[in-house]
């Protein structure tokens, strides 16, 4: 009875260890992925500040990186149990959307066309209750107005990059924290209260007018 037991408690930690290692290896996967982007990413910025504003469209931004390193950052928090990789994976991420933010503006101030950005600052539930439904709320809006490039940080990450935009921004620990084009509002905002913050030509776009067809008058 006794070696039955042992026999399947070793069973049941070889099968664990085994799962664990095998979603270590995948965080480890993403983390290169992230790495190879940051690196991509650099090349990309010059490339981009080389082009003619006719040439540059929303889809040359870094926005594709930066969603799918999103989904991927979320699924490993919600599947790997490795904290210390993950936040390592969450640093990366960090750095490669204030690189988008920096370069989109820079682009903007040249083109004539300047960002309209959102920085979301949350925390965990346990610290921040509404910081879910900001989420949510955020979500919404970049599906609404799809021009709102829209960046998220963890208050709590020990990052200098972080700390910087914190101090620059004078984000509080009052969560949820936005910063619309450069203002700080904290607490929880609803869409219409966010909405209310976004410049008038995002929310209200003037309709291109289109040209009327020419007539051609006939010889008599």
């Amino acid at each position: 009875m006794l070696l039955l037991t042992v026999g399947i408690f070793a069973v049941s930690w070889y099968v664990s260890l085994s799962f664990n290692q095998r979603k270590i290896s995948e965080l480890r996967t993403i983390q290169d992925k992230v790495a190879t982007d940051l690196l991509s990413s650099e090349t990309q910025f010059d490339l981009l500040e080389e082009m003619s504003c006719q040439d540059i469209g929303s889809s040359s931004f870094l926005s594709q990186e930066i969603g799918a390193l999103a989904d991927k950052l979320s699924y490993s928090e919600q599947n790997v149990g490795a904290e210390d990789q993950i936040t390592v994976l969450k640093k990366q991420y960090s750095i490669l959307e204030v690189k988008d933010f920096l370069l989109s503006k820079r682009i903007g101030e040249r083109c004539g066309h300047p960002p309209t950005t959102i920085f979301y600052f949350y925390s965990s539930k346990d610290a921040c209750e509404d910081c879910a439904k900001q989420g949510y709320v955020l979500d919404s809006l970049r599906q609404t107005y799809p021009t709102v490039r829209i960046y998220s940080f963890d208050y709590n990450l020990d990052l200098s990059t972080i700390r910087a935009l914190k101090s620059l921004y004078k984000v509080e620990e009052h969560l949820p924290a936005l910063v619309i084009n450069g203002k700080t509002v904290s607490g929880f905002k609803s869409v219409e209260e966010v909405t209310a913050l976004l410049p008038k030509d995002v929310t209200n776009p003037t309709p291109t007018k289109v040209p009327e067809k020419a007539t051609v008058k006939k010889v008599q």
